[in-house]
């Protein structure tokens, strides 16, 4: 099946390079991208089949393709998926679905007027981890969930600081970026609508007076700052303690659902090594489920009798966000092929953007938000 991507980043990259080693039935025929003479040599002899443009337009308008994936920087995904839903293709979309309310009001609407199949990149929900959570929790073992405990403390969270996410106006913030996994695979579970949202954030550590656009390689404490560029080459190149570096640092929020229960979340992004942690609590009357990607742990604590289960998973045995990027791909390829229908849609991605977006307006404006289409 003949695909075309437009934007060639590293995410779209690593997820589908190689595709006929993940044996997929997916061929990349063409590219579009700015950087298109730079992907040409990243390519080297793989692009010999693969027409490269600077444009998504003359992409689209030049080559026949069987379905679209989407890579760009963030604030430009709707803008692309417009194009895409127009042409009532199958589509491939990175998160976060939208940047701004604009945008996602404007997704919504050329969604909803297309025939587009629309997997939207979640990974989380489609591990073997959250599978059998949600397997576990759908026979009634813990009674209904009552209550979520949520968390998400990234290791490699200098990322943001130090590379282009660290620019709000691309990223729309840490809740859009990180959040919207989470808050979907929250949804997923529970299978309740959220109703309202109250959320806090705060920037206690990524924030200084180092120059505005300072690199680390120009610092004169490249060599002892703990941040350096220098010291950790992979998180990007700028100072994170200057004047112009963007984004939260932690960040909190509380949904309330239409069963009238609520889930708590917090994410962090200064927590290092052991530290890290991604998974979630779940609490019913009967017992309590909690797993964590880090560990791939999965435990039941009984609660009205002595009795503990736990389900290992190895780690080490899955490749790209536990095992999740394969489904993703495996599903894009069964709508591509019209063989079977979205796992992860776009009124999910919808749904989440609207969640993360609600939640930096809670944090600005020190009040609830209802969780619907009125803004």
């Amino acid at each position: 099946m003949r695909i075309g991507i437009i934007g060639y980043g590293l995410r779209i990259s690593h997820l589908f390079g190689d595709l006929a080693e993940k044996n997929l039935d997916l061929r990349i025929v063409a590219i579009a991208d700015p950087k298109k003479d730079e992907i040409r040599s990243q390519l080297k002899g793989e692009s010999d089949h693969i027409r490269l443009f600077g444009d998504a337009d003359e992409m689209l308008n030049s080559v026949e393709l069987d379905g679209v994936v989407i890579g760009t920087r963030c604030n430009l995904h709707t803008e692309m998926a417009l194009k895409v839903l127009k042409r009532n293709l199958p589509l491939f979309l990175e998160k976060p679905v939208a940047t701004t309310y604009k945008d996602l009001f404007r997704l919504k609407a050329g969604y909803e007027a297309s025939d587009s199949q629309v997997v939207v990149s979640f990974p989380l929900r489609n591990t073997p981890l959250v599978k059998l959570a949600k397997e576990i929790i759908d026979s009634g073992k813990i009674g209904t969930v009552e209550h979520v405990q949520a968390v998400n403390n990234v290791p490699y969270g200098g990322v943001y600081y130090h590379s282009w996410y660290r620019d709000e106006r691309i990223t729309g913030g840490l809740f859009l970026q990180k959040a919207t996994h989470d808050f979907d695979y929250i949804n997923y579970l529970i299978g309740h609508n959220p109703e309202a949202i109250c959320a806090m954030k705060s920037k206690q550590i990524f924030k200084g007076n180092k120059p505005v656009g300072l690199m680390c390689k120009e610092c004169d404490e490249k060599l002892t700052c703990q941040e350096s560029a220098i010291i950790h080459p992979d998180l990007g190149e700028y100072c994170s303690f200057g004047e112009d570096t963007g984004n939260e640092d932690s960040g909190s929020a509380l949904i309330r659902y239409d069963s009238g229960m609520h889930a708590s979340y917090s994410q962090n992004f200064f927590a290092r090594r052991g530290a890290g942690r991604r998974g979630a609590r779940l609490l019913g009357y009967k017992g309590t489920l909690e797993f964590d990607w880090y560990t791939g742990e999965l435990k039941i604590n009984m609660h009205h009798e002595p009795r503990v289960e736990t389900h290992q998973f190895d780690v080490n045995a899955y490749d790209g966000h536990g095992g999740g990027d394969h489904k993703l791909l495996e599903n894009f390829q069964q709508i591509v092929q019209r063989t079977g229908q979205s796992a992860t849609t776009l009124d999910d991605g919808l749904r989440s953007a609207l969640l993360c977006l609600k939640a930096n307006e809670s944090a600005t404006t020190n009040t609830f938000r209802t969780i619907d289409w009125n803004v």
